[in-house]
């Protein structure tokens, strides 16, 4: 197992034991903010098998029925994900809502805000060495894992004070209340999230900054060719595809010309480091004869 599949596999583990714990506190005490705060922790840690399974799967190399590889599961992961964060938002907001009509007093809530601190701070941890390493290799999956760690911190710090509350001021209202904010507070996150997931699903191009980017670094070589046309960048998951038609003297030599291929991809490589990158040779002569 490597470094990623790893880190993907600590925060199964961590989201399973706190999650645990969340249930266990939320039957005991009967508050409608820690049982939601462990069902969106049981949620949280379904997104995390999802992000270990497609790491794994996205790490393999492309094959015969896949020859752009596999990374495309990572944005199915991270568009799922996020269509559960939805689920938990509005399953949430259904809890607090009956809460709401139906008031009952919290048992014990010292010991629930004991465990909510707990487990705030077990995630807190895990998603930072999550997010560190979903910034090293580029994975939307961690990347949204990592997410789903943190809005667990704040949702949960968020009914730790809750509780608090409730406990000096004897204001039972405040439990459901709190857990419809934090509901609408996950799935607007959870809005930024997909738009980042889902795009990659369609073969969008890369942002408009990282384009320039690529074009610059082409630019770089111009004295050793002549015009760049039909480019075209996409995203699948860590990896990304770019694409260009390279218009060269037909003077130049073919080991001259790959040359100047090997070291143009050399240098993207060098910011795009798991880029691959097709470009297509055109003769002078076959532009010219294009444009009459």
């Amino acid at each position: 197992m490597n470094r990623t599949s790893s880190i993907a596999l600590l925060s199964v583990i961590s989201n399973g034991s706190v999650l645990i714990l969340k249930f266990i506190v939320g039957i005991l005490t009967g508050s409608v903010a820690v049982i939601s705060e462990a069902i969106h922790s049981s949620l949280d840690m379904l997104a995390s098998i999802i992000a270990f399974v497609s790491v794994r799967i996205s790490g393999k190399p492309a094959d015969s029925e896949h020859p752009f590889g596999h990374g495309k599961v990572e944005n199915i992961s991270g568009t799922i994900e996020t269509l559960l964060i939805f689920v938990a938002g509005i399953w949430v907001i259904y809890e607090c809502i009956h809460k709401l009509l139906y008031p009952e007093d919290i048992q014990m809530p010292m010991l629930a805000i004991l465990v909510m601190l707990v487990g705030a701070t077990v995630n807190f941890i895990v998603s930072k060495v999550v997010k560190k390493e979903a910034d090293r290799v580029q994975s939307v999956a961690m990347k949204s894992n990592a997410f789903h760690l943190l809005t667990d911190v704040y949702t949960s710090l968020g009914v730790a004070i809750g509780l608090l509350i409730v406990a000096i001021t004897g204001w039972y209202f405040l439990d459901p209340i709190i857990g419809i904010v934090l509901a609408i507070y996950i799935m607007i996150e959870a809005v930024k999230l997909m738009k980042e997931a889902f795009p990659p699903l369609l073969d969008a191009r890369l942002s408009k900054e990282e384009e320039e980017q690529i074009l610059d670094i082409i630019e770089t070589f111009d004295e050793e060719y002549i015009e760049v046309h039909d480019f075209r960048t996409r995203r699948a998951g860590a990896q990304e595809y770019i694409d260009f038609h390279l218009v060269v003297s037909s003077h130049e030599s073919i080991e001259t010309l790959h040359h100047l291929c090997d070291r143009m991809e050399e240098r993207i490589n060098e910011e795009f480091n798991q880029a691959e990158i097709l470009i297509h040779l055109e003769p002078e002569s076959e532009r010219k004869s294009h444009i009459e």
